[in-house]
């Protein structure tokens, strides 16, 4: 079904009832912009007063009305929170292995306002680095986590040191990183890359042990 089409409150409903077949629960706001037979969330929130939350209520589908609330809200931030400290032991572990635990700093500040931080800090014989560890659920949100990493690290502290992002979603390739950083107006700085896990252990296997 064409996005240019003429939507109408039935072929939005026979939309909604697709995607519940196919994946066994209603769309997302997010989810919805990538599927070809519904709408955007933009031209719902046009055309409905009320934007989803309210269009879900008029379509009485079951399940939460406003996925930014309540159990669903709640739940989703502590899957991620768990999914975030699964991760970081994942990553913080090879760092260790590989580089040994005296050179490897977890959550390290580079000031005392406790803002300015990093996953790990991690030096080498021939210097150091950081990483940055997130996951981005979909190459949209990709960007998304990206620019706000961008603005994170624009700190003249944080600015002394090259930094790793290592984007954790085995689903966006090495391929959607590079469209990725093409199309950005504003480049990343020459010692900011944005890694796969594959790409950074290949990267740390270049760099040598401090002696």
């Amino acid at each position: 079904m064409s996005k240019q089409l003429k939507w109408t409150l039935d072929n939005i409903r026979s939309g909604f009832e697709r995607f519940q077949k196919e994946h066994r629960r209603y769309p997302t706001a997010n989810e919805i912009d990538f599927c070809a037979y519904l709408p955007s969330s933009r031209q719902i929130q046009r055309r409905f007063t009320g934007g989803l939350p309210a269009l879900r209520t008029q379509l009485k589908l079951t399940g939460p009305r406003d996925f930014t609330k309540g159990e669903y809200s709640s739940n989703r931030a502590k899957q991620i929170s768990a999914r975030a400290h699964s991760l970081e032991q994942e990553i913080y572990h090879y760092l260790v292995d590989r580089f040994g635990k005296m050179a490897v700093h977890r959550e390290y500040f580079f000031t005392d306002d406790r803002r300015t931080r990093t996953d790990f800090f991690i030096y080498h014989q021939k210097g150091t680095f950081s990483v940055d560890v997130f996951y981005p659920k979909d190459r949209r949100n990709l960007v998304g986590c990206l620019n706000s990493k961008l603005r994170m690290y624009s700190n003249n502290m944080m600015l002394e040191y090259p930094v790793i992002f290592l984007m954790m979603n085995r689903d966006i390739t090495e391929v959607d990183i590079n469209q990725l950083l093409r199309n950005k107006k504003k480049p990343l700085l020459p010692y900011q890359k944005v890694m796969t896990l594959n790409q950074f252990k290949n990267f740390c296997a270049n760099k040598r042990n401090v002696a």
